[in-house]
């Protein structure tokens, strides 16, 4: 099997400082590929630590994709350590320069001395285009490694990767087929509990069956190679019956973007108004483009579920929205979700335990809540139904 590895620099990602999104997109984008990741290495801005690292991994890894180091500043040390780690000099490429130059140009500027260094790769490396950004990227053999360089801004990495790097390797490796990752997600159980169900079941050979919870769903994932392709959907129809009560979507699509797509396609639109959510359900349609007509964020009130349901009820009309939800304010751990529809009205009130979650996550479990209420409705379901972890204390249908 091919060893593709990672290695992310930078002191602000070895420090926790900011989230590495770049590794987790690469995994993902490497393993639909099949080119599946199989280690990841940090190091900081030192110069010795990435020379040391980049020899002992040119010794082990097949390829080693190079994330960071790349910029104009005095601590971007990538290049250089390449260089030192080959026993080369850099060298200076004169187009990329003269590229650099007429983009600041472009752009009414005149190009800092200190990015010059941006075009200087080792002598050994042949450039890779950056058609985004002002670093250029490069690649080279270092030993038994192909080792590829890019910058750790995120726009330009993932069009380098997809344009430069991935047409390369799966030309030099002739990678298999894509391991196959069927993917669906859940919300209202707790994942010792959905693991309970689902270990039962006989995977076939080479498949392993994941599981990764991000308050407040729970993702399910069975994975394994293109050869047990039939049998891996036969376990997935039993994990989907076991599943289904609360199941939100399968694949990677999200809740919002279900929404969003099935509200389209019925021609209907949604009013929204929050008082806990403080705007955090509204961004969240939003962001997924769901059809929406209106939205209220509105301070904490004290009212009956009723009275909610009223409210919300009369806040389709006056958006003239088919569809409209209210998250209303916390009271005593207990907090009220009203949804109406051109069928009825629906209501339910929830009870949270004491302090058993920060304001953020609680907010995050009611917007989904809220959601949740109108994709069952959308599909026929109950819409109030029991959440495990959370109390039920009324729900009302007019």
């Amino acid at each position: 099997m091919i060893r593709v590895e990672m290695l992310s620099t930078g002191d602000e990602v070895l420090h926790g400082q900011i989230v590495d999104t770049n590794a987790a997109w690469l995994a993902d984008i490497l393993f639909q590929q099949g080119l599946p990741m199989t280690s990841r290495t940090t190091v900081g801005d030192s110069l010795a630590s990435l020379i040391a690292t980049l020899q002992a991994r040119s010794h082990e890894a097949d390829v080693l994709i190079v994330n960071g180091g790349l910029g104009p500043t005095s601590d971007d040390l990538s290049a250089l350590a390449a260089a030192r780690a080959c026993g080369v000099e850099l060298a200076m490429q004169q187009d990329w320069l003269e590229q650099m130059e007429a983009w600041f140009a472009s752009r009414g500027r005149v190009m800092a001395a200190s990015n010059r260094k941006q075009a200087e790769i080792p002598a050994n490396a042949e450039l890779i285009d950056n058609p985004v950004g002002t670093a250029c990227g490069f690649a080279l053999q270092l030993n038994r490694c192909w080792m590829f360089f890019t910058p750790g801004v995120p726009s330009e990495f993932k069009v380098m990767v997809e344009q430069q790097i991935i047409p390369r390797l799966k030309a030099k490796f002739s990678p298999p087929e894509p391991p196959i990752c069927l993917r669906l997600t859940t919300f209202g159980r707790g994942e010792s509990d959905i693991a309970a169900e689902l270990e039962p079941l006989a995977l076939p050979e080479g498949v392993v069956m994941g599981y990764r919870s991000s308050m407040p769903i729970i993702e399910i994932k069975l994975t394994g190679p293109a050869s047990q392709r039939v049998a891996m959907e036969q376990v997935w129809q039993q994990v989907r019956l076991l599943l289904a009560e609360c199941t939100l979507f399968e694949g990677t699509e999200g809740l919002p973007a279900l929404l969003a797509r099935e509200l389209e396609q019925r021609g209907e639109q949604l009013a929204v108004s929050e008082q806990y959510t403080a705007g955090l359900l509204y961004w969240q349609l939003a962001a997924a483009s769901v059809p929406l007509r209106g939205a209220d964020i509105l301070p904490a009130r004290q009212e009956t579920l009723e009275q909610q349901m009223t409210r919300t009820r009369d806040l389709a009309a006056q958006q003239q929205a088919a569809l409209a939800l209210s998250v209303g304010s916390l009271d005593q751990e207990e907090i009220s979700i009203a949804l109406h529809t051109p069928d009825a009205s629906f209501g339910q009130r929830v009870k949270f335990s004491t302090g058993r979650h920060n304001l953020e996550t609680r907010q995050k479990v009611v917007a989904m809540m809220a959601m949740n209420m109108l994709r069952r409705w959308l599909h026929g379901s109950e819409v109030s139904t029991g959440y495990g972890w959370i109390d039920v204390v009324e729900t009302v249908r007019q």
